[in-house]
């Protein structure tokens, strides 16, 4: 019943005037119209079309036009606290009703998330994503040390990035952050990793606003593109929602705002 009182706040009806009456309260008709529409409502939502659920949603209306007679005659209709909570929500559910209606309009097919999946395999082909560690203390002098002890290999590099890293994230992995393209990381890390064949150092320490960095590449290989059918359902909701964004922005650009 609960979530029937949560789901009845969203529903808006019109009453014609020969809809058929399942109620009346205080003279106010509950039709027929009211009761199939929330029933409706329910069902796209996981619910089975039932007498005992249709028997509810009448109990629930009921209740409801109970209440709002009562709210009215209090005059709490008039407060303006409860208008403007009226009036925000009447805008909410038009735009959100503004949106389902331009998706139905403008469906994001099969066809496009196909054409999209293209341009992004396409973007991604031939990158490389690498296996990096790094050790990142606050000076200079103590990267070219701890450099030259590996470069001497007098000490293993996840030893000193457990002891040196100021790097929370990393340091009790023995400085290792997995795998991803060196486009993820701050430059000049990005250009030293790019530039660093696999299981080498950096040729020297680099800096960045975090400090300074000795750097390994453990390792390198292509990025391995997903499957269409692995990330549609993540690539039409980007869509969507792209496609809600550029026409929000549309209407804006065309509204006359002073």
């Amino acid at each position: 019943m609960k979530r029937l009182v949560m789901l009845a706040a969203a529903v808006v009806v019109a009453t014609p005037i020969y809809a058929q009456n399942v109620a009346t309260v205080n003279g106010k008709a509950i039709t027929q119209s009211s009761v199939d529409q929330f029933v409706k409502l329910l069902v796209s939502q996981g619910g089975a079309d039932s007498p005992q659920l249709r028997e509810q949603v009448k109990q629930e209306l009921i209740n409801r036009q109970i209440m709002v007679q009562a709210a009215e005659k209090a005059g709490i209709a008039k407060d303006p606290t409860v208008v403007t909570e009226l009036e925000l929500a009447r805008q909410g559910i038009l735009v959100r009703a503004l949106m389902a209606d331009y998706l139905k309009k403008n469906p994001v097919t099969d066809a496009k998330v196909a054409a999209e999946y293209d341009k992004l395999k396409q973007a991604e082909s031939g990158k490389t994503e690498y296996e990096v560690r790094h050790i990142l203390v606050e000076d200079e002098k103590t990267a070219n040390d701890l450099q030259a002890k590996l470069k001497s290999k007098s000490a293993k590099f996840e030893d000193l990035a457990k002891k040196n890293s100021k790097d929370p994230g990393s340091a009790e992995k023995g400085g290792n952050l997995g795998w991803a393209p060196a486009t993820n990381y701050v430059e000049p890390f990005a250009k030293a990793v790019a530039a660093t064949p696999k299981g080498q150092l950096a040729d020297k320490p680099v800096q960045s606003q975090f400090g300074w960095h000795v750097i390994e590449v453990i390792n390198a290989r292509p990025i391995e593109i997903p499957t269409l059918e692995q990330v549609k359902p993540q690539l039409e909701e980007m869509m969507r929602q792209q496609a809600l964004a550029d026409y929000q922005k549309e209407l804006r650009e065309k509204a006359k705002i002073q």
